[in-house]
């Protein structure tokens, strides 16, 4: 990508007159499915049209309907504390042929831990036959683990792994895999053109580096195209589109600052790091990512949908070939946390809120 200033959405804001006339005409609505969970972060649609939903707490469970299964059994244990916990669940694309259910989670203790990822079997409500994916570098921190998954069409998939919060210089560390974004293949192993593999001193899982907190992931696979968000200080959130062996920057380019007010870097630019394809200065949280492809919503299609824990919104970033031109806010009178954006197969929106609420966006 060329170091061009990124798209900066306080200058796109649509006024409220014209945003209202846009959520007029997509004409939604909005409909609760439950409030019974326990910390949603994640959810995956069943081949059967159920829902799949990890819990931070360390559930996994089914939602049929307004119906909450038992928790799956044979979960492996969580880490529980901070950001920690359960996170993301992904189901390999062959998913009716072989049953494969990915999970990642924060696994250790409180000086000793590390985001996991495993896979295993979905049978008779039990993940059997489960193996260990990807273990990150360990820390003594609770929080920024990440944890998105993502496959590719070679059944390769990507984890993003967050930095640990203290340990933000690990980030441009290719020896250490916080601040990164990983690529291995379905049952683990390497793939032989990851970019660092030729490097003696480089962890060979690495994708690209230089990330803070990347918690949305995904692969538009019409434009071939891997956007992920990110968290960034206070300002500086991004959109990024993923490249085989770029530097994002974090924390030697930034467009936040410290939490405290402190500037964590001069600079904005730097040579061989990437700009961001989107920055949000002031911070709006983005927890998670989406591109829409339905016949539900098709005034939509091929936008991108994040979900926010700051601003309590639903960001809809309308684009116009692979650049992005609008953005709408959604759903901001709920004043929910939103945690987890998902394309149903029909074509709705479900929405995960942290306070345990399932939503369903459909048309009217």
């Amino acid at each position: 990508m060329a170091t061009e200033s990124p798209a900066s959405f306080s200058s796109q804001l649509l006024t409220a007159e014209q945003a209202e006339l846009q959520v007029q005409a997509l004409a939604f609505s909005v409909e609760q499915i439950t409030d019974q969970l326990d910390r949603p972060w994640s959810l995956a649609e069943l081949p059967n049209g159920q829902l799949l939903v990890s819990e931070r707490s360390g559930q996994l469970r089914i939602v049929d309907g307004d119906k909450i299964s038992a928790p799956i059994a044979n979960i492996p244990p969580v880490y529980f504390a901070g950001q920690g916990g359960l996170l993301d669940v992904k189901l390999h694309p062959q998913f009716l042929r072989n049953r494969w259910v990915y999970l990642s989670f924060a696994h250790g203790t409180k000086n000793d831990n590390a985001l996991r990822v495993i896979r295993g079997q979905l049978r008779d409500n039990q993940l059997v036959n489960q193996q260990v994916i990807f273990t990150a570098s360990s820390k003594d921190t609770p929080v920024h683990y990440a944890g998105r998954i993502a496959f590719l069409p070679d059944n390769t998939l990507l984890v993003t792994v967050g930095e640990g919060f203290d340990y933000r210089e690990a980030a441009q560390k290719k020896d250490s895999l916080l601040g990164k974004i990983v690529r291995v293949r379905d049952d683990g192993s390497i793939p032989e053109n990851n970019p660092f593999v030729a490097e003696a001193n480089s962890n060979k899982a690495i994708f690209s580096l230089g990330h803070r907190n990347p918690q949305g992931l995904v692969y538009d696979q019409q434009r071939n195209i891997i956007y992920s968000n990110e968290h960034g200080p206070a300002g500086g959130d991004e959109i990024n589109i993923i490249q085989a062996g770029n530097n994002y920057g974090w924390p030697v380019i930034t467009y936040g600052r410290d939490y405290s007010g402190a500037i964590i870097s001069p600079y904005k630019e730097y040579p061989g790091m990437q700009q961001p394809f989107i920055d949000w200065t002031p911070s709006i949280a983005p927890s998670s990512l989406a591109v829409y492809y339905g016949k539900m919503f098709p005034q939509m299609n091929g936008d991108l949908l994040t979900t926010t824990l700051k601003s309590h919104e639903l960001r809809w970033v309308k684009m116009d070939g692979n650049q992005p031109v609008q953005q709408i806010s959604l759903l901001a009178e709920l004043d929910e946390r939103l945690r987890h954006v998902e394309i149903a197969s029909d074509g709705a929106i479900l929405l995960l809120t942290d306070s345990g609420k399932l939503l369903k966006l459909t048309a009217k």
